[in-house]
């Protein structure tokens, strides 16, 4: 088994974690077929979801561009896509189509004339009451939050990160190509741990020993200005913004990204690394347990990409006007 390199005695940058919260007497959702205020938006002790987990997830960002007075949703539609693909893991069925959850989303985000950037929570799950171990011959029901959000991390001056004790759970035992709401105990697990000892951010290593993912996140690394990124088969969840870096990384910068499997000892060599996915965006990687990426601090490749993908999730770049959806009516002019 690999060990866990010890952090260093005094680490060279504390983690300060931002823990988004969600006031219960504010706001709106959508539950039990319409959108209420979030204080009557409830469920019982009983719920077969809390006691078990059985439900899945999406994470949505919503970026607030002041000069164009508007809210751009990004990838709204393909989130949606993969909710549905999760819910089919879980054998949730739900009466709202794809274009009916992304239709309520925006009427949500209206309703509460968000001026600034904003995290939406969209939650599918097995609400019967009982504490039968099955899916099956369940209820289901949705929910869809959305609040106010900035950055997750720090994404401009680099993350301090360790290699987690904790293995990434294997695709054979839960199904981690779906955002299933029980897996993610053991990014809880890990990230707590790595904060606990004064990291920002932790790396999962799969059974087998390769490089997985980061606690809730994709991880690319970049060597001689080429792109690697872990492979679908080492139990990484296929992220919406992962595919979109991807994307972005051959059309702008001239780099295509090779998915294969990558070695522990690799990330020490990298030139840079940087995490990606809808809470942390696109986050350099300076140090891994007291050891310098490359030059210790965010590297340029890196930020471009960074200052091309926020730009293009705030609506101001027309090539990727696909990626937004735009929250309220056009100006007219």
């Amino acid at each position: 088994m690999v060990q866990q390199i010890n952090p260093p005695t005094t680490p060279t940058k504390a983690a300060t974690p931002v823990i988004p919260t969600v006031a219960a007497e504010q706001g709106l959702a959508y539950f039990g077929g319409a959108i209420v205020p979030m204080s009557e938006a409830t469920v019982s002790v009983s719920t077969h979801a809390l006691n078990y987990g059985t439900g899945c997830f999406e994470g949505i960002r919503a970026y607030w561009n002041a000069d164009h007075e508007q809210l751009y949703v990004l990838k709204l539609r393909e989130h949606f896509e993969r909710f549905a693909h999760s819910q089919r893991m879980l054998r949730i069925e739900i009466p709202e189509s794809t274009e009916d959850l992304c239709a309520i989303t925006l009427e949500i985000l209206r309703r509460q004339n968000f001026h600034q950037d904003v995290y939406i929570r969209p939650l599918a799950y097995k609400s019967s009451r009982t504490i039968k171990l099955t899916l099956s011959s369940l209820e289901n029901a949705v929910t869809i939050f959305a609040f106010p959000m900035g950055n997750y991390v720090d994404i401009s001056t680099g993350l301090h990160v360790s290699i987690s004790s904790w293995r990434r759970v294997s695709g054979n035992a839960i199904p981690v190509r779906a955002k299933t709401v029980g897996a993610y105990v053991n990014s809880a697990l890990a990230i707590d741990e790595a904060t606990a000892a004064g990291y920002d951010e932790t790396i999962f290593l799969t059974e087998s020993g390769n490089v997985s993912e980061g606690s809730s996140c994709n991880l690319f690394l970049v060597r001689r200005g080429q792109f690697s990124t872990p492979r679908t088969s080492d139990d990484i969840l296929e992220g919406i913004t992962r595919n979109a870096v991807i994307e972005m990384a051959e059309r702008n910068l001239g780099i295509q990204t090779t998915e294969r499997a990558i070695d522990r000892t690799e990330l020490y060599d990298a030139d840079e690394i940087f995490l990606t996915g809808t809470g942390v965006q696109i986050s350099p990687v300076t140090h891994i347990e007291g050891r310098p990426i490359g030059s210790g601090k965010p590297g340029p490749i890196t930020m471009e990409l960074q200052r091309r993908y926020l730009a293009a999730a705030r609506g101001e770049n027309p090539d990727y006007a696909a990626w937004c959806t735009p929250v309220y009516p056009a100006r007219s002019s």
